[in-house]
C-alpha cells in the first residue's frame, strides 16, 4: 500500500511541475474531483447519466478475499514475536482497570504464564499496546468489509458511514481510557507510526466503498475521511447518550457534508470573497471557475 502512495507522490509531483506552467489543469483536475464525489453520492441501481463517470460495477470490489486481490495490502504495521503478541492480546484485557501502560502488559504477562520481564523487551512499551490494539481493529474491520454481504447493496457514503461506526465501536470498551491512548499516539516518538496506522485504516474504507482513483482525488478524498474519522473520535469521548448515539449523529452529519461537494465548493467561494481583496481576486476566479 506504502509503495503505491509513494509512487502516486512521485507521480502527482510531475503533475505539480506542469500546473505552473498550465493553470488550466487545476480546473480540469477539480471538475475530475467533482465528478468523482458526484458519483459516489449516487445510488448504485440508478443508470449512469455519463459515460464519461464510471458506474460502481466498474470499480474492483473491494470485498474480495485477500488471496483474490492482485497484491494482498499489509495490514499490521508492527510485527511481533508469538511471546509478545500474547502477551499484548492479553494486556488488553487489563486496560480498563490498569491504563494503557506497563501495568497493564505486566498483568497481560501474568496472565499467559509468561514472565513479566518481557515487557521489557518493547521498546516503547505502552505504544506497543495501542499500536496493536490498533493493527487488532484494522484487522477485524479487513474482515468485516471481506465477509459483509451486505456492504455490496449501500452507496459509498453509507458504506463509508457503517465501517467508520463498526470501527469506532471497536473503542468503545475502552473509551474512559481512550484519551490516554491518544496521548501516547500523539508523542512524537510514536507519531509516524500512528499516522501510518491511521493512513492504512482511511485506505480501506476507502477501497471498500469501491475508489480507485489515483491522481488528486486520491489525496483529497483520504485527507477529508482523516479527518471525519478524528473529529468523530474525539467526539464520542464526551458523548454521555446511550450506546454513542449522539456520536453515530454526528458522524453522518459529517459523512453528508463532505460528500456535498457543491456546498463545500461554495462555502470555499464565499470565503475567496471575503478576502479576495487582499488577494487581488486571484482565489475569486479559481472558485468561480470551479463552480458545479
Amino acid at each position: 500500500m506504502y509503495r503505491l502512495a509513494v509512487k502516486r507522490l512521485l507521480q502527482q509531483s510531475l503533475r505539480s511541475t506542469i500546473v505552473i506552467n498550465r493553470p488550466s489543469i487545476i480546473a480540469s483536475s477539480s471538475s475530475s474531483l467533482a465528478s468523482s464525489f458526484r458519483f459516489c453520492s449516487s445510488s448504485p441501481q440508478n443508470p449512469n447519466p455519463n459515460p464519461n463517470i464510471p458506474h460502481q460495477s466498474q470499480f474492483t470490489d473491494s470485498t474480495k478475499t485477500t488471496s483474490e486481490k492482485e497484491t494482498p495490502r499489509k495490514r499490521h504495521v508492527t510485527e511481533y514475536q508469538e511471546e509478545q503478541s500474547r502477551v499484548l492480546h492479553a494486556s488488553l484485557r487489563h486496560v480498563n482497570r490498569l491504563g494503557w501502560g506497563e501495568a497493564a502488559m505486566m498483568a497481560g504477562a501474568r496472565e499467559v504464564g509468561i514472565s513479566p520481564s518481557i515487557v521489557g523487551a518493547f521498546p516503547r512499551k505502552e505504544a506497543a499496546l495501542v499500536e496493536f490494539f490498533m493493527d487488532e481493529c484494522l484487522e477485524r474491520l479487513v474482515d468485516i468489509i471481506e465477509s459483509s454481504d451486505d456492504l455490496k447493496n449501500l452507496i459509498p457514503s453509507e458504506r463509508i458511514a457503517k465501517l467508520l461506526k463498526s470501527r469506532l465501536e471497536m473503542q468503545a470498551p475502552y473509551i474512559t481510557k481512550w484519551p490516554q491512548a491518544l496521548s501516547i499516539q500523539a508523542m512524537p516518538a510514536n507519531l509516524s507510526t500512528s499516522f501510518k496506522q491511521r493512513a492504512a485504516l482511511v485506505d480501506e474504507i476507502w477501497h471498500a466503498a469501491g475508489d480507485e482513483s489515483s491522481d488528486l482525488d486520491w489525496y483529497v478524498k483520504r485527507t477529508v475521511l482523516g479527518g471525519i474519522y478524528s473529529t468523530t473520535e474525539v467526539y464520542m469521548l464526551t458523548d454521555k447518550s446511550p450506546d454513542f448515539r449522539d456520536t453515530w449523529t454526528f458522524l453522518n452529519s459529517r459523512i453528508r457534508d463532505a460528500f456535498d461537494l457543491k456546498k463545500s465548493f461554495q462555502e470555499a467561494q464565499y470565503l475567496a470573497e471575503s478576502v479576495g481583496a487582499g488577494l487581488g481576486g486571484s482565489m475569486q476566479g479559481l472558485f468561480k471557475g470551479l463552480k458545479l
